[in-house]
């Protein structure tokens, strides 16, 4: 087991291509609660969240036999759990009409030892969040989910969308301001 899980991405990859299951066990694992979250970020509820990232997860079992070592693992994956949730939106008709209780907004304000009044203003503040990065189109809120919620460096991103690094910058920097944009309205 820990020859296997001390190889690369792209490795486990090759091997859950050849048949050895236990490869593939091994990226789910590393990659199960990035796909999580980022399949949040684009529907704004934890069950479908969770449905879309094993699904995903299950497609990419079955797609396996497609994947080029010439691309990273996580990057040929996320465009799987991309476009499903996509589809997922699309067929949901809910990409500006989320249902969002304040307990599943991925967003984490301090809230230890304030008083009832701020920590209603906080509430207030991420529900107002939400409702903004929901109404951003679909290209604005991967982008902003990619680098502020899960973390990814321009350079990461560029190869999670396979898009040149100046158009990830330019994509953020104009998610950004029209993230500000809906935000002014509801702040």
């Amino acid at each position: 087991m820990s020859e296997v899980s001390s190889r690369t991405d792209e490795e486990l990859a090759l091997q859950a291509k050849g048949g050895e299951m236990r490869a593939f066990e091994v990226l789910v694992e590393k990659y199960k609660r990035h796909a999580y979250f980022i399949a949040y970020g684009f529907v704004g509820n934890r069950d479908a969240a969770l449905d879309l990232s094993q699904e995903a997860f299950v497609r990419a079992y079955k797609a396996i036999h497609r994947y080029k070592p010439d691309f990273r693992f996580f990057t040929w994956f996320y465009k799987i759990l991309s476009n499903l949730c996509l589809t997922h939106l699309e067929k949901r008709r809910v990409r500006r009409k989320y249902e969002v209780s304040l307990e599943e907004v991925p967003f984490e304000l301090a809230t230890s030892k304030l008083d009832p009044a701020t920590i209603y203003e906080q509430k207030e503040l991420k529900k107002k969040l939400w409702e903004g990065l929901s109404n951003l189109p679909p290209d604005f809120k991967e982008i902003i989910i990619l680098r502020h919620f899960r973390g990814f460096s321009y350079k990461e991103i560029s190869e999670i969308l396979q898009i040149p690094l100046g158009s990830v910058m330019s994509r953020l920097y104009y998610a950004r301001m029209k993230l500000k944009e809906e935000l002014k309205d509801l702040i």
